[in-house]
């Protein structure tokens, strides 16, 4: 029995100075983005740009994958349920983290447990029409719904996301029906609104700022508390509707379990990669404020966020088909 216990003893203490090295010499191998939303909107974008500068930071490939669908589920939960080695990690907008438990009910990952890594960015939410519409500002949009009452309808990248919650809080607060037509991702939802499949579209900015830019959408309003300098003369949904918020950010978390001093690591370095001239420029340019915060102040971030879209849903009675 003695020879057993010295045996376990040696063992525990041989795999805990492994884990130690491990930890101590991370990354020795490839990083893997998990980007739960469909290739080619803002999200995919910026992880990608991040990525490529986090390879030379860290001094390892790190690779993104989409893996869309189900409101950004599909890929939180592979997270979720990836090794907690800092090796696998997921970027992603709020659905999954602060909204689908309170739109879903249960879901197949718990978003509280994910350990988070850090804040990325802050962007406002556009609210765009074709310009086949003839609504050419909010209250004449309002004004149009409330004349033809589930006659427009509205895309969003889709449902529980941050442009679905922010349509739903302007149809709540202006007191319009409007029909929702979500798709996988706001690369279908911008074509949807180019092509006048759909009336309008709450984007988030960066989606929408091109095609805004370049005459394609009719920028109404956006969704922050103040003008974005990046279309200066557009208003706020707040000032016809006041106290109307509504901005999507982007975030990184890891598996349950991840070590502190990984996430730690991690956190460092994304600080430093969103200090960088080009990933600096990029945002600049899709309108995005940057987030710096420790892993303590980003998850009370999100139980924030989660309570703030949990009583919206519960008020509005928001559901999912």
């Amino acid at each position: 029995m003695k020879r057993l216990v010295t045996c376990l003893m040696t063992l525990a203490l041989a795999m805990s100075a492994t884990l130690t090295y491990a930890q101590d010499d991370y990354p020795s191998r490839p990083i893997r983005i998990i980007v739960p939303l469909a290739a080619g909107g803002g999200t995919d974008v910026l992880a990608r740009v991040i990525a490529l500068k986090l390879a030379t930071k860290l001094g390892q490939p790190v690779t993104v994958e989409n893996r869309g669908g189900a409101a950004g589920n599909i890929g939180a939960e592979a997270v979720f349920r990836a090794p907690p080695d800092g090796y696998t990690l997921l970027f992603t907008q709020p659905a999954p983290l602060a909204v689908n438990k309170s739109l879903y009910g249960k879901l197949s990952f718990e978003p509280e447990q994910f350990v988070p890594i850090s804040l990325v960015s802050l962007q406002d939410i556009m609210l765009a029409v074709n310009p086949a519409m003839p609504a050419k500002t909010v209250p004449e949009l309002i004004a149009y719904a409330k004349a033809n009452p589930g006659k427009l309808n509205y895309g969003s990248s889709g449902a529980g996301s941050a442009p679905h919650l922010a349509a739903e809080l302007f149809k709540s607060m202006a007191k319009v029906d409007m029909v929702h037509v979500p798709y996988k991702g706001s690369a279908e939802s911008m074509t949807a609104t180019l092509g006048g499949q759909v009336d309008l579209t709450f984007f988030a900015f960066s989606s929408a700022l091109p095609n805004a830019k370049a005459g394609k959408l009719r920028a109404l309003a956006v969704g922050g508390s103040q003008r974005n300098a990046a279309l200066p003369d557009v208003p706020t949904v707040a000032d016809t509707l006041p106290g109307y918020l509504a901005t999507s950010w982007t975030a990184f978390v890891a598996p349950p379990g991840t070590p502190p001093d990984i996430a730690s690591k991690l956190q460092t370095a994304i600080a430093e990669v969103k200090k960088m001239p080009e990933v600096q420029n990029r945002m600049l340019e899709a309108g995005d404020q940057t987030f710096d915060t420790t892993p303590a102040q980003m998850a009370e971030f999100l139980k924030q966020e989660t309570q703030r879209w949990d009583a919206l849903i519960k008020s509005a009675r928001i559901t999912v088909q």
